[in-house]
């Protein structure tokens, strides 16, 4: 599977982008607000070969994309959709520092929600983030997600409990605003 937008080729992530990968997966200002990383060489050939097996999913559930630049082949990031029962899905996505705030996350994340209420006929397309990550917030809020609500202490790792914020769209919101 692939997508296209303006400016970005969001396609399968390859075995080839491994280095690529490993250029944002480890750096500590990327995993800082991540349940994950930064990430061991060992760690990101472990999530490269995940991605390869999802792709073999049948039914597919889930979808882990590698995000191109168009202009220049380069890979910036990664980006995904979860889904689940009923009619829902998760998306996400993990630039390389070097893309942040030109919009590219943005852009992606709208791709995602596209294929969510087009391909797969979702219902609710929802994303989470830490609290403290307010360039994810506006990720959300720019591409017409809605706040729902703070989720304290759900989930544990590095060491401690983790809050999130929830944010979501409805595909009735979605279809209004597109």
């Amino acid at each position: 599977m692939q997508l296209e937008t303006e400016r970005l080729l969001i396609r399968e992530f390859e075995y080839e982008d491994y280095e690529e990968v490993h250029a944002y997966a480890s750096d500590p200002l990327v995993a800082k607000y991540m349940i994950w990383g930064p990430n061991t060489e060992a760690e990101t050939k472990d999530y490269i070969n995940m991605t390869m097996e999802l792709q073999k999913q049948s039914p597919r559930r889930d979808y882990e994309f590698a995000v191109v630049l168009k202009a220049t082949g380069q890979l910036m990031g990664g980006c995904g959709i979860h889904l689940s029962e009923p009619r829902q899905g998760e998306i996400g996505y993990c630039f390389n520092p070097l893309f942040w705030k030109k919009g590219y996350t943005s852009e992606a994340a709208a791709a995602l929600l596209h294929l969510g209420f087009g391909e797969f006929a979702l219902h609710r397309i929802y994303a989470t983030c830490r609290p403290d990550n307010t360039g994810s917030a506006k990720v959300m809020q720019k591409i017409g997600m809605r706040y729902e609500g703070h989720l304290r202490e759900h989930m544990w790792h590095k060491g401690g409990w983790h809050d999130s914020f929830l944010y979501s769209v409805l595909e009735h919101e979605y279809k209004q605003n597109s």
